[in-house]
């Protein structure tokens, strides 16, 4: 299997799980910042990983979901501030999903991803407060040992 691995990571907590993958992927695997990422043109499976801005994918990776469509094979990923389950990642993975023009989603997983501090105390200053503020303490150490676990169980499914 030929597989294409395409992340953006603003604190390095998505380029930590974009390696996870990379590592238990078998075959012929390419990993890239999103920047300098290739179309999935060619690929068996293209894992594209993300961090939430405003309840959405980061812009960068918008862009480039908008450039897949039907006959991609896709698994997202994504780390976050909010709850695991919580509504907010729950709306911003379907949003990820509307991007891909009807591409074959084969897996999703997400799991928190210890906020930026600075970022943090920028957050807290706005006179209404994201929804996900309130979880941000708990993603403190994420993504740890256990999400990376959890990942790899992921992606064993995916071969």
């Amino acid at each position: 299997m030929k597989t294409l691995i395409v992340y953006s990571s603003q604190s390095e907590n998505t380029k930590k799980l974009a390696d996870t993958i990379y590592e238990g992927m078998e075959g012929e695997t390419d990993i890239f910042p999103v920047d300098e990422a290739p179309s999935s043109q060619g690929y068996d499976l293209t894992a594209v990983g993300f961090w939430l801005m405003a309840g959405k994918p980061d812009p960068k990776t918008s862009e480039y979901l908008a450039k897949t469509g039907k006959g991609d094979r896709l698994f997202l990923f994504a780390t976050h501030g909010a709850a695991a389950g919580s509504d907010h990642v729950k709306n911003a993975t379907n949003h990820a999903i509307s991007l891909t023009n009807e591409a074959d989603i084969a897996g999703i997983f997400t799991c928190q991803g210890e906020v930026n501090p600075k970022v943090l105390e920028k957050v807290k200053q706005k006179p209404e407060p994201p929804v996900w503020i309130a979880d941000a303490d708990q993603a403190v150490g994420h993504p740890n040992e256990d999400d990376f676990s959890a990942l790899k169980q992921v992606i064993t499914q995916l071969k």
